[in-house]
């Protein structure tokens, strides 16, 4: 027999795995509020929120740029907020879920992570060509910081499934 299937898994302290799990998480809760704020508002009158916002922030709503974001917001539907606060929440589930797995260190959940980090890097590329932004810049070396350290380290953290003999 293989003495790699007989060995139990053994969690071993892994900070690097702990550090990618609270970020997992801490983004699944933030955009879990987000989705519930963004729900909450969809019926309000946005445009007057907004000249609210920059009442209380003492920004002159009169400002080019305020009044053309201003113009923009008056164009949300409110269909289109509940729509907003629906993918939202789907998203955050998504981070939630993963983050839980990993904290379990299931296998799957390692993909999960490795699958949606690759999806956003070419994204973040993208966006950097077209204009440079040191936070995307940031969230583009953490994604592929993230999918080559759960790749690389994949079979030392997390539990794999045996083929059971009967």
């Amino acid at each position: 027999m293989d003495q790699e299937k007989d060995t139990p898994f053994v969690t071993k302290r892994a900070p690097t795995l702990y550090f990618i799990i609270a970020t997992k998480l801490l983004k699944g809760l933030l955009f879990l509020l987000l989705a519930f704020g963004v729900y909450r508002i969809a019926d309000e009158n946005l445009p007057e929120m907004f000249h609210q916002v920059l009442r209380f922030l003492h920004v002159d709503p009169e400002n080019r740029f305020f009044a053309d974001l201003s113009a923009r917001i008056e164009k949300i539907s409110e269909t289109r907020m509940v729509w907003l606060a629906g993918g939202t929440f789907l998203y955050s589930l998504f981070s939630l879920v993963e983050g839980v797995g990993l904290l379990f260190r299931v296998s799957w959940a390692g993909w999960l992570a490795i699958g949606e980090s690759a999806f956003f890097v070419p994204i973040e590329v993208f966006d950097l060509l077209h204009r440079f932004r040191v936070a995307v810049l940031v969230v583009l070396i953490l994604n592929i910081f993230i999918v080559w350290y759960l790749l690389k380290n994949r079979h030392r953290l997390f539990r794999h499934s045996q083929r059971r003999s009967g």
